[in-house]
């Protein structure tokens, strides 16, 4: 099992990194083949748009197969071989296509790899943080690498950099142990029932609205530095202290996340969003706007290792696959869409201290939503005499 680990780390490692090199990157490469801001917007939006209808039919794929890693090595060969014709190409048409293509493909491939993680620590008695830490790790090298290769070889070396993490992600994606989703039968009845609840549709709702900011500031930053006068590098940087931080948090959040807290800790991670964005405003100069990433590590840390913690005590056992990819539908899908799509507008028309102050009140919202849904959770306990069990019921604990 040791040894199963380490290779999941080294896995972590280079796939975050091609998240990286894709993610970090594509907007800031968009713009340099002249795509303006509103443009760029519109063209993750659509990508978002197409995961959205994507992220569930793997996980659905996933869940009926009873494989993730089968899925993973399908998905990851495909997304190898679109990455590299997406950095290559300076043709515009065929961009949008590659950016599709990545986003049917590659996207998905985040909640198996979360799950993956999360199902193989919970077996190994281990917690999640000390896995995807290495994840964080390898997005943090490879940020700051990719940022200090463009600004001195330019754009045309970043389908160069996404081969080097893709190829030995997708040789150490072989390595890991497989994780079958659970041997209970597959119910589509019992699906729709839980999606259908009360508390299934509060959570997702909340996370679709606190995602949205991050996700604004995921499309965003590398064009906001720039717009301040930041180079290239900057962008980089930005997003290595994002993800070092995070190497940090993931290392120890499981001192801080304790079954019943998961509403509490994702509303004090909205509250610091809204104190990250604030700053971005106050102050535009982009070495301070690097500096001000810092709060990555716990705003994104807490919130996810939350949002999963809640995700997963309120499940059905053999749709963790799907739910985990459901959460992702919202992290990255529709929230990406809504946040691309209105971000690249708010920023072409109204300039990027405005599209900050916008994700600042909805992060202020997003706070205030967590603790509604906490509370909401707390009086329908209370009204059944017991606590929300993974399947919906309540139990009379």
């Amino acid at each position: 099992m040791t040894v199963r680990i380490h290779l999941l780390r080294g896995y972590n490692f280079f796939y975050f990194a091609m998240f990286s090199v894709f993610f970090s990157f594509l907007p800031v490469y968009a713009a340099e083949q002249g795509v303006s801001s509103a443009d760029v917007g519109s063209l993750m939006a659509l990508g978002a748009l197409v995961g959205v209808a994507a992220q569930p039919v793997w996980g659905m794929v996933s869940d009926r197969r009873r494989t993730v890693r089968g899925v993973l090595l399908l998905l990851l060969a495909i997304s190898v071989g679109a990455g590299v014709l997406l950095y290559r190409t300076s043709d515009l048409a065929l961009l949008y296509v590659a950016v599709v293509v990545m986003y049917f493909f590659f996207l998905p491939t985040d909640p198996l790899v979360e799950s993956l993680n999360v199902q193989t620590t919970q077996r190994a008695g281990i917690s999640f943080g000390s896995v995807r830490m290495f994840g964080a790790l390898g997005y943090a090298v490879a940020s700051y690498a990719a940022g200090a290769v463009l600004q001195a070889a330019g754009m045309k070396s970043l389908w160069l950099l996404f081969l080097a993490c893709g190829v030995p992600a997708l040789a150490l994606c072989f390595t890991v142990g497989d994780v079958p989703v659970s041997g209970k039968p597959v119910a589509f009845r019992e699906l729709r029932g839980f999606f259908g609840r009360g508390v299934t549709i509060r959570f997702f709702l909340m996370i679709l609205l606190i995602a949205v900011p991050h996700r604004m500031n995921d499309s965003f930053i590398g064009i906001y530095v720039q717009a301040n006068g930041g180079g290239v590098n900057l962008v980089g940087d930005a997003w290595a202290v994002m993800t070092v931080t995070e190497v940090v948090f993931f290392a120890i959040i499981h001192r801080f996340i304790r079954q019943g807290s998961e509403l509490r800790l994702i509303a004090l991670a909205s509250a610091l969003y809204a104190v990250r964005f604030l700053l971005c405003v106050l102050v535009k100069d982009p070495v301070y706007v690097v500096g001000f990433q810092l709060f990555q590590g716990v705003t994104f840390v807490l919130f996810y290792s939350a949002a999963i913690g809640y995700l997963y005590r309120i499940v059905p056992e053999q749709w963790k696959s799907t739910g985990q990819t459901m959460l992702a539908v919202c992290f990255f899908g529709v929230s990406g869409v809504v946040g691309s799509f209105i971000g690249g507008r708010i920023l072409q028309g109204y300039g990027g201290a405005t599209l900050y102050a916008v994700m600042t009140a909805v992060a202020a919202a997003g706070c205030i939503a967590a603790l509604a849904v906490d509370l909401a959770d707390k009086k329908e306990a209370a009204a059944g005499g017991g606590s929300l069990s993974m399947f919906g019921e309540k139990s009379d604990s």
